[in-house]
């Protein structure tokens, strides 16, 4: 397994911070969702009427999207982290979808599960004002993320200057 660097200079430090910001957050998030789904199984299993009754069906689907949607996206964040340290050079680009990826993942969970909190009459509460932007934040952030990771200029943090093809060539040739 391959060591991390440390930073040598100020947007290896940049990416650095980036990448561990992400790993942590994803992984944090993570553990939080998935305890959501656990209270949520349990709330299931136990029969709890105010989760289960048909009149409270709006609700259950909620909290379900805000479980299921935070889980993914703190994958994504886990992802994303594991870019960055693969593809460093992309700073300002990976910067910007840091914060839209970042925004997202706290958005729409919080819209769906806040959505949930308060139905009226089988429709989501207001809450669930936040997912559009969430989801918004999410395809803006994916797609910063995708034009970063298919940059030309972009370069492998290990390597000593050489590019992803190089080390390619160099590993075949052996």
């Amino acid at each position: 397994m391959k060591k991390i660097r440390s930073p040598q200079n100020r947007a290896d430090h940049a990416a650095y911070d980036c990448s561990r910001l992400h790993l942590r957050f994803g992984w944090w998030s993570l553990l939080v969702f998935l305890t959501l789904g656990f209270v949520l199984e349990s709330l299931h299993a136990m029969k709890v009427g105010w989760y289960l009754s048909v009149a409270n069906e709006t609700r259950r689907l909620m909290w379900t999207l805000a479980h299921a949607h935070g889980t993914l996206i703190a994958l994504v964040n886990v992802a994303f982290g594991l870019t960055v340290q693969l593809r460093p050079a992309a700073g300002r680009q990976y910067d910007r979808a840091s914060r839209f990826l970042l925004a997202a993942s706290i958005l729409l969970p919080m819209g769906f599960f806040l959505g949930g909190i308060f139905v009226y009459g089988g429709d989501p509460g207001l809450g669930s004002l936040l997912v559009p932007v969430g989801a918004i934040s999410l395809f803006i952030a994916v797609y910063l993320i995708a034009r970063g990771a298919g940059s030309q200029t972009a370069q492998p943090v290990s390597g000593k200057g050489s590019t992803t093809k190089e080390t390619l060539r160099s590993k075949s040739r052996r």
